[in-house]
């Protein structure tokens, strides 16, 4: 049991200050102190100062604050503060582990990585993670899609139905397996491929080879298409449009059949509805045959929407329409219960400030009310301050990497019961790949250094024709450390062309584009 300090000065109950003796103790570590009455209290360092006393010899002063003891299965705080002058030791891994609640592995339970710090495993209970919603927040470049990637592997062992909103195609890696070996040792970690849970569905199969066509339904409510539609409609448009969805079979017309029923209207309202409708058209998502939902949604799949190279607006449209229909049935119970990942969600449901998008509306219904049908949500953004705070406040378990913008340590601050200076002041420092979790699932805020993935990091995932991803596959299978695939792998997936580079500086000084950049 090793001593590093005493309790100094005034004691409250729940935050007091030690003398530390020993240097080598830093911000974020777990000390206990002995209660008179409670026993072993596990506590944890907030903050610390470094200072020249009366003497003129340096001291360092940690905040600390307590976390409690385990008491049956609930976490308990002392009654009464810690004695003045109380000794201060290290905390072992197993009063860590009891009172955070860090068990061994069991069925339903995910490994998110290493306690910071330690190398206690941290397993956190899959249904806890995510019933009541859950978002993964960062700054650019804090490692946030490889975290939830990681996320996903785990949540893929349970079973649990999955559909992932990609908008720039980083989560096809999941079928290909990691080749980073020395780093997967530390977290106990085997190279793995979901290939055979996962499908890539793409409104552009062009741009996205290997992914099969998404195409949605064309079942138009009057609501639907005044939302959808890019254009404003007078009430008499709208009341011609009515019209004609009136005349229209249930769940047998195409856009074009109702474009060709408009068009028979004699009025000249029509013309304005044509257009919008035309341009519903011409985005390409509702041609062909729609997928089928119960494919899109069942247990031990993910499903992937790859919307890599389509428009922004048509992306909005796709998560607009695409989620409002999946909701819809599984408040029915046609569809099981899901995890349903959004990234980049400050884009697809934006705080009232930032404008507001068709996508936006299903979203906040969801985040409020999806929970009660196991409509369980994620959140990914970059930018915590733009998206929509009831969206945001509504997520149970926040994971949060590195944040240093003080509009969106704001957001993640009002987003959080008891979020302290002290959380903040962590936040901005983690290192990367390190999260700060906070929510139902933990039973105090702690920061995890996450795990190493099975799969491949989508930064050096190149899409292959689904000939040579079975052929690597059976290659791999044979000798996994002398993969044939590592040579074909080269980061070109998210190089800009050259035009786009033109256009975007001829625009720039009309176009803000550091929303763009921040992806």
């Amino acid at each position: 049991m090793k001593e590093v300090g005493f309790i100094t000065g005034a004691v409250k109950q729940m935050e007091f200050n030690v003398l530390l003796a020993d240097r080598s103790i830093g911000r974020g570590s777990y000390l206990k102190i002995k209660h008179d009455v409670e026993g072993w209290v596990l506590t944890r360092i907030d903050t610390m100062k470094r200072y020249l006393d009366d003497f003129d010899e340096e001291k360092t002063q940690a905040k600390v604050r307590t976390i409690g003891f385990r008491d049956g299965v609930s976490v308990m705080t002392p009654k009464t503060p810690f004695n003045p002058n109380s000794k201060v030791y290290l905390a072992d891994e197993k009063l860590i582990t009891s009172v955070l609640g860090l068990s061994k592995q069991r069925k339903g339970s995910i490994y998110l990585g290493l306690l910071e710090g330690h190398d206690i495993p941290v397993f956190l209970d899959a249904d806890r993670l995510i019933e009541k919603h859950m978002s993964v927040l960062a700054k650019t470049g804090a490692g946030k899609s490889y975290t939830v990637a990681v996320i996903i592997e785990e949540l893929m062992k349970t079973g649990t139905p999955i559909v992932i909103i990609d908008p720039h195609g980083e989560y096809g890696s999941l079928t290909m397996e990691n080749d980073d070996y020395d780093s997967m040792q530390k977290y106990d970690v085997q190279v793995h491929s979901y290939s055979d849970q996962l499908t890539e569905y793409a409104p552009n199969t062009s741009v996205n080879e290997n992914a099969k066509k998404l195409t949605l339904k064309a079942d138009f409510t009057v609501m639907d298409l005044i939302e959808f539609m890019p254009i404003r409609l007078s009430d008499r448009q709208k009341g011609v449009l009515y019209s004609a969805l009136d005349d229209m079979v249930e769940g047998a017309y195409t856009l074009t059949d109702l474009i060709k029923r408009i068009e028979e209207e004699p009025t000249r309202l029509k013309w304005k509805i044509l257009e919008g409708l035309e341009a519903l058209q011409k985005s390409g998502v509702f041609d062909g045959k729609p997928v089928n939902y119960s494919d899109l949604v069942k247990p031990n799949r993910a499903s992937i929407i790859n919307m890599k190279g389509v428009d922004p607006h048509v992306q909005k449209l796709i998560v607009a329409k695409l989620t409002q229909d999946i909701y819809e049935q599984v408040t029915i119970g046609k569809l099981p219960k899901l995890f349903y990942l959004v990234e980049e969600a400050h884009n697809f449901c934006p705080e009232r400030g930032f404008g507001n998008v068709m996508s936006s509306n299903i979203l906040r219904v969801i985040a409020s009310e999806g929970r009660k049908f196991g409509f369980r949500l994620g959140v990914v953004s970059q930018r915590p301050a733009r998206i929509d705070k009831n969206v945001l406040s509504q997520c149970n378990t926040q994971i949060i990497l590195t944040v240093s913008n003080p509009n969106d340590l704001r957001a993640i601050g009002q987003s959080i019961e008891g979020f302290t200076s002290g959380m903040e002041d962590e936040i901005k420092d983690l290192r990367v790949g390190h999260s700060m979790v906070v929510g139902d699932c933990v039973e105090q805020p702690i920061v995890v250094d996450v795990r190493t993935r099975e799969t491949m990091h989508g930064g050096k995932y190149v899409p292959k024709p689904h000939e040579e991803l079975m052929e690597g596959r059976k290659i791999n299978n044979n000798n996994k450390k002398k993969t044939i695939l590592k040579k074909n792998i080269y980061n070109q997936g998210n190089q800009e062309s050259l035009k786009h580079k033109i256009i975007r500086t001829f625009l720039s000084p009309f176009y803000d584009f550091s929303e763009e950049k921040d992806k």
